[in-house]
């Protein structure tokens, strides 16, 4: 297979273009057909995981459980088409308001897995979603009572916590990024789908 860096072109196709435009009817801010040469992975990923996050080894779908940086690497590379959602959410400090956005970012990762099985059954047999931030389709994950995984048709791993630097990556297309400063602030988070 014949990686694409990250300044070539995408292999042009309408009917992604045409999961693109759903994606963002259904709630996505945007979304972008990207080459997977475009998005970064690196070591220091999953050490701001395993030190900075109060989800670490709290989940299925977190680390470290999840690939690599060299293992996600070695995946990114089996691919010539990714799609870049971008998501906006707005945040609150109102205990109450917070709850709905957890709700919001749920159903946006439902409508994600769901568009990532429609793309599957439209022939991109290789389609494959990260996420973003660690997992919600279960209020409590079964790792913390020893329990396997009950929604493994669904849950996906945040790209994070496979070693993809987000900042880099919605960067090197053209998104913008930054640290926040409290949690009050709008919130720009990034999931992947490879396609091929």
């Amino acid at each position: 297979m014949n990686k694409l860096n990250k300044n070539e072109s995408v292999p042009k196709d309408s009917l992604i273009d045409k999961y693109c435009a759903l994606a963002v009817e259904k709630g996505a801010t945007e979304a972008k057909l990207v080459s997977p040469g475009s998005v970064e992975t690196a070591a220091w990923v999953r050490w701001k995981c395993r030190f900075g996050c109060p989800a670490y080894g709290q989940g299925h779908c977190c680390p470290p459980d999840t690939p690599t940086p060299d293992e996600t690497r070695k995946l990114l590379d089996c691919y010539q088409r990714a799609i870049l959602f971008h998501l906006q959410v707005p945040q609150s400090t109102v205990p109450e308001e917070r709850k709905l956005l957890g709700k919001t970012f749920r159903k946006l990762h439902r409508m994600l897995v769901k568009l990532e099985g429609e793309l599957f059954k439209e022939g991109y047999y290789k389609a494959f979603l990260f996420l973003a931030g660690p997992c919600r389709m279960c209020k409590e994950c079964g790792k913390l009572k020893g329990e396997p995984c009950s929604m493994m048709g669904t849950a996906r791993p945040a790209m994070e916590a496979c070693g993809i630097d987000v900042f880099q990556t919605a960067r090197n297309n053209g998104y913008t990024i930054d640290t926040l400063h409290d949690k009050s602030e709008t919130q720009n988070t990034y999931c992947l789908m490879m396609v091929d």
